[in-house]
């Protein structure tokens, strides 16, 4: 049996944080499409139908960035209303920590991609930024 709601649902997103130890670099992406197109954002993007999220993190690091072979743990979830202006988006986000740069290529919907370190961040699109801090903040 197969359901429908009258009301609407928020959609599912899946942003991944690759962070570099030995350079105290980020992976970040350059977004090709709107909203915030030219913005650097975390590699991600929409879970789809019937996917698994960890499966989703993967494929989107992979198509984004060319990636692979990350070990990924689920960091935190972010649903603030408003932190994306195409509805009520919800993020799951993935990090992935490395010893060295892994090889990169942007793909899919991301016009470039590079390393950069925390203290040199650009612009970033969404609430990334929050998310950035939120990771590399010490605890209380």
């Amino acid at each position: 049996m197969k359901y429908c709601y009258e009301y609407p649902r928020p959609a599912v997103c899946v942003d991944i944080i690759i962070y570099c130890k030995s350079t105290n670099k980020i992976l970040l992406i350059e977004r090709k499409n709107d909203p915030y197109r030219n913005f650097w954002a975390l590699p991600g993007g929409f879970v789809d139908e019937n996917e698994d999220l960890t499966v989703a993190a993967y494929r989107e690091l992979y198509e984004e960035t060319a990636v692979e072979n990350m070990d990924l743990k689920q960091y935190r979830t972010y649903g603030t209303p408003g932190r994306d202006p195409r509805g009520h988006i919800i993020s799951v986000v993935f990090v992935g920590t490395c010893e060295k740069l892994p090889k990169f290529k942007a793909g899919d919907d991301a016009k470039n991609a590079g390393w950069f370190k925390l203290n040199e961040l650009p612009q970033l699109a969404f609430d990334h930024k929050i998310i950035i801090v939120d990771y590399f903040s010490p605890l209380d």
